[in-house]
């Protein structure tokens, strides 16, 4: 599990997404795939936490669980429950972990959804993929401009000749032009 950090900025509850996240859809381990799927589909969720009585994370069913276990196998959705499909005891991450920690380990681990909990083990809120990709996208600038800098910088002198035949030709297309009228 990701360590938490004593600095704020980097922390999962830190981030904007954090605080502007749906309610995740929780549903208990006996409610039928069916049942999830119809409120999945109402709420337009892609996945549904697992929870036992106390609210306390016991699994995660997403939606490629359900076409690869249920629709897959042909099970009857009306009869399987989802903790029969569940990922049972789904890694998890608490609200003051650190942002970069879980994002190394979503990535190497091939996982999709993040819950992540409270102090007490309660569903707080499911970071996503996505949500990563917020975070990450100001940098990936940053270095796609920096790599452009440098670029450019380093062969100026190129950029310079390039540029003076460019113009040299389009006034001499110019004059040609008007030579001829």
């Amino acid at each position: 599990m990701a360590n938490s950090v004593d600095r704020p900025g980097n922390r999962l509850m830190d981030r904007p997404e954090y605080k502007s996240k749906p309610k995740p859809m929780t549903r208990p381990p006996e409610t039928t795939v069916f049942d999830a799927v119809s409120a999945m589909s109402e709420m337009n969720y892609g996945s549904v936490i697992v929870v036992d009585g106390d609210e306390k994370v016991v699994g995660v069913v997403t939606e490629r669980d359900i076409m690869n276990k249920v629709v897959g196998k042909g099970l009857d959705a009306k009869t399987t429950k989802l903790a029969e499909i569940m990922t049972a005891d789904p890694r998890l991450a608490r609200e003051d972990d650190d942002m970069v920690d879980w994002l190394r380990i979503m990535s190497n681990e091939r996982f999709r959804r993040l819950p992540v909990v409270d102090a007490d083990g309660r569903i707080k809120a499911v970071f996503t993929q996505g949500d990563f990709v917020s975070y990450t996208w100001p940098d990936l600038m940053y270095q796609m401009r920096s790599i452009a800098t440098a670029t450019v910088s380093k062969n100026w002198h190129y950029f310079l000749i390039g540029g003076g035949i460019a113009l040299y030709s389009i006034i001499m297309i110019i004059l040609l032009g008007t030579m001829g009228d």
